[in-house]
């Protein structure tokens, strides 16, 4: 691999994302579609870009991702933690600047597992004294 190539995996909750960054102008595909079809809230898209606006790197790299997995907001945060490991993979001069913005973390949060007498991992069946 020409080191001006890199991959990199991102998960959140459910989701996996792996992401091949190459240099180019710019064009994020995701599952063969473009950002803007995978993701049609704005939101999720500026969550994506993040990595690269920190690194200043916006327009510098086209970025192929396979995701799979969990919802669309796992899979947004899968893909941005992705980037983020392709870019420090790319230069480890971009690590500070992703790490200040916390960029570089998995984030832990799983779905809590469902207990027995209960109705969810927390909620509980209606109580009613008679």
């Amino acid at each position: 691999m020409h080191t001006h190539t890199s991959t990199a995996v991102g998960r959140r909750k459910t989701s996996v994302a792996r992401v091949i960054m190459v240099p180019g102008t710019g064009k994020i595909t995701v599952n063969r579609r473009a950002l803007e079809n995978f993701f049609p809230l704005e939101t999720l898209r500026a969550d994506v870009l993040k990595p690269l606006e920190a690194t200043q790197s916006t327009g510098k790299f086209d970025v192929r991702v396979n995701v799979e997995g969990g919802g669309s907001t796992g899979q947004a945060g899968a893909i941005r933690l992705g980037i983020a490991r392709a870019l420090v993979a790319l230069s480890d001069d971009h690590k500070p600047a992703l790490r200040a913005a916390g960029l570089l973390t998995r984030d832990p949060r799983m779905v809590e597992r469902k207990k027995y007498g209960r109705k969810k991992a927390r909620k509980r069946f209606q109580f009613s004294k008679r």
